[in-house]
């Protein structure tokens, strides 16, 4: 999906969700994130969703994305029938990083979004770069993860934050091996 169709299925899922009375707030990652921040200008298949954003008496807090609350499922699955998306175009599978914790400083970059009952944070640009670091680490340097790691630029400090935070989500010597190798194909771009 191109930007357009990201914020018509976004913007169709927020009125359903605003029709029951209900709200929403999602906080997004990955290709989606990416292109309707302006970073990339490639589409993608599915919206990422990392977390879920509460109001607590301390501010907002980030909690677990799984599972999605059942109004904003049953708006996705209304969405993708309505819009002829696939049935998982909005998932909460990324949400899986929770038990290795999320970038530092993650919720003091988001940006806020809202369409109708739905409130889109979009992750900030050095979460982003820490979270493709990882996928790119995981998928291999050949992946779309890598491009997208290239379109945000990231300097020699930003690189080094990042790969920290990385190193902290899979102990494998052989995953700091390629994610030594990932480090070493951006920075000589």
């Amino acid at each position: 999906m191109a930007v357009p169709q990201l914020e018509t299925a976004l913007r169709a899922t927020g009125e359903l969700l605003l029709a029951e009375g209900s709200s929403v707030a999602i906080v997004v990652v990955g290709g989606a994130a990416l292109a309707l921040r302006g970073f990339v200008s490639r589409g993608t298949f599915d919206i990422d969703v990392i977390a879920r954003a509460e109001e607590t008496e301390d501010g907002l807090a980030l909690v677990e994305a799984e599972p999605l609350p059942a109004a904003l499922r049953d708006a996705v699955a209304t969405v993708a029938r309505d819009l002829d998306l696939p049935a998982d175009w909005m998932n909460g599978v990324v949400g899986r990083q929770w038990p290795q914790g999320l970038p530092p400083g993650m919720i003091d970059e988001i940006a806020w979004r809202t369409f109708g009952g739905l409130r889109v944070g979009l992750a900030g640009r050095r979460a982003l770069i820490a979270l493709k670091l990882f996928a790119a680490a995981d998928r291999g340097p050949a992946s779309v993860h890598v491009q997208d790691l290239l379109a945000l630029a990231p300097d020699d400090a930003e690189l080094d934050e990042a790969a920290a935070w990385v190193r902290g989500q899979d102990a494998a010597p052989e995953f700091g091996a390629i994610l030594d190798g990932v480090l070493s194909h951006v920075r000589d771009r």
